[in-house]
């Protein structure tokens, strides 16, 4: 459990985010405006990159890997979810992405055998201070464990990081990966990070994932919607700058490049931050795509004592 977690000051900065868009080549960077009174940059990115032993054909794991790896250099993230990562995945991302350390392990009872929800935070930025997992279930520490109408083991990863560039600020970051099948499983997942991660701390927080749900379920509702005095306010950073729905803001593509379908990939967060840029990352390389999901990022930055938005 992540307890008397507290936050200091933040240095000020301006932040560019970078979104492919066409082909590697082709990249349009999105221009922040200056905000007083906010700490360094954060650049988050929560990327579903498709389990890799598929039979994808085409587009099986040997022939997009690559692609994959480029995708999140070129946004250059300093706080990364991965979802459906397999170990030997895990173990590519590892390599090509030196400046992070990872923490993750399967879903499954043995730690290496099935999905990761893992992550990768920036080694010259972050301190790992604690970290943990806890299943989506009615026994959470219990690896492996299921319970509702899942159809699968489910879980949580996270960390409570100390921020090197940012006068030692603490987040602590989650990412994660909902049920496909079990409504209730979802929403139960939703009402049980809310109370094991966000409900009684003073940490700012950050929870990426895909959450295989639109932001109008009750899952999505369970995590944002309106608080009461005893709750804290989580913020969805896409609607933040996006705030009306376009039709075309799907996040699953099905490895066709549709836009049209439900937004299922979130990246969530307390009160402490302000979104400065989001997006959904539509990049392609000759009509190809690094996976039938695509990624999401978002730029943060964490508000100083005495500012509000």
């Amino acid at each position: 459990m992540v307890s008397n977690l507290r936050c200091r000051p933040r240095q000020a900065c301006l932040a560019i985010l970078i979104i492919g868009c066409g082909s590697i080549g082709a990249v349009r960077a999105l221009e922040t405006k200056s905000i007083s009174g906010l700490g360094r940059e954060l650049k988050v990115m929560s990327f579903n990159i498709r389990f890799g032993t598929a039979n994808d054909g085409d587009n099986h794991w040997d022939k997009r890997q690559e692609l994959v790896a480029e995708t999140i250099e070129l946004f250059s993230p300093d706080l990364l979810g991965v979802q459906e990562a397999l170990d030997f995945q895990c173990g590519f991302l590892r390599t090509r992405l030196s400046a992070h350390e990872f923490f993750g392990r399967s879903r499954e009872q043995n730690p290496t055998s099935g999905e990761y929800c893992g992550i990768f935070f920036r080694t010259e930025r972050f301190e790992l201070l604690e970290s943990g997992h806890f299943w989506l279930s009615e026994q959470p520490d219990e690896p492996g464990s299921k319970s509702w109408d899942s159809s699968l083991p489910r879980m949580v990863s996270w960390v409570r990081l100390r921020d090197r560039l940012s006068q030692d600020a603490e987040i602590v970051f989650a990412n994660t990966h909902f049920d496909h099948r079990g409504p209730e499983a979802r929403l139960q997942s939703a009402i049980l990070i809310r109370g094991r991660l966000i409900e009684g701390r003073d940490v700012p927080f950050i929870l990426t994932g895909d959450f295989n749900c639109g932001f109008q379920s009750e899952p999505y509702q369970a995590l944002v919607g309106t608080p009461d005095e005893t709750e804290r306010q989580m913020r969805d950073s896409y609607l933040d700058i996006h705030p009306k729905p376009s039709g075309q803001d799907g996040s699953f593509s099905s490895w066709n490049g549709d836009t049209s379908g439900e937004r299922i990939d979130w990246i969530l967060h307390t009160g402490e931050f302000v979104t400065l840029n989001a997006d959904i990352d539509h990049l392609q390389q000759q009509g190809r795509f690094p996976s039938d999901h695509f990624p999401v990022n978002a730029i943060l930055k964490l508000k100083l004592p005495g500012v509000t938005k």
